[in-house]
């Protein structure tokens, strides 16, 4: 298993292309994820009360709209928050546990997966990232503020994190969710 964990780390290498700019942050048009091209998808703006938090960016092999198609695919997907100002791991790891009220009826395995997930959470500092991979047959590796902290299996787990941002009640708002689906 940590054989498998260290080649899907290896493999997940990015290349940068062209960008767009979202709140000041660029962010590349398309990337390489298990020697495939994932494009932007869409790229929106988390904001809290009027504090601009981070950006976020969801890369899938194709520009998609609907929602449950996305989820519901069993492609890879990269989805990168960078963060426009200090976030408490306590808040970031509180949000990923409110998420789950997009995905009813979560299992236990998933559940487990979020509780370990809010484990690896650290304290961000503005222009830090993180950055969650999922990789079919393989799980969603996540890397925070540079660190892989670890894959989580499963695609009912990657279902549940994508959930959070274009779920029926997104924790970053209606707006970011249309913005990661490609709407301005």
């Amino acid at each position: 298993m940590r054989r498998l964990i260290i080649a899907a780390a290896l493999t997940l290498a990015t290349v940068n292309v062209d960008a767009a700019t979202v709140a000041g942050v660029t962010i590349d048009d398309q990337i390489t994820v298990n020697n495939q091209k994932l494009v932007l998808n869409g790229a929106g703006l988390r904001k809290k009360l009027m504090f601009k938090v981070y950006t976020g960016a969801l890369y899938l092999p194709s520009r998609q709209t609907n929602p449950t198609s996305i989820i519901t695919a069993d492609t890879p997907r990269r989805m990168v928050m960078q963060f426009l100002m200090g976030v408490d791991k306590g808040k970031i790891a509180e949000a990923w546990t409110e998420g789950l009220v997009n995905t009813p009826n979560a299992s236990p395995e998933v559940k487990t997966a979020f509780k370990t997930l809010s484990s690896w959470m650290e304290d961000m500092e503005e222009g830090q990232k993180i950055v969650m991979t999922y990789v079919p047959g393989i799980g969603t590796t996540v890397e925070v503020a540079g660190k892989n902290k670890g894959t989580l299996g499963g695609k009912a787990v990657a279902d549940a994190i994508l959930s959070t941002w274009i779920g029926a009640k997104p924790g970053p708002g209606a707006d970011f969710k249309k913005a990661v689906l490609g709407g301005k």
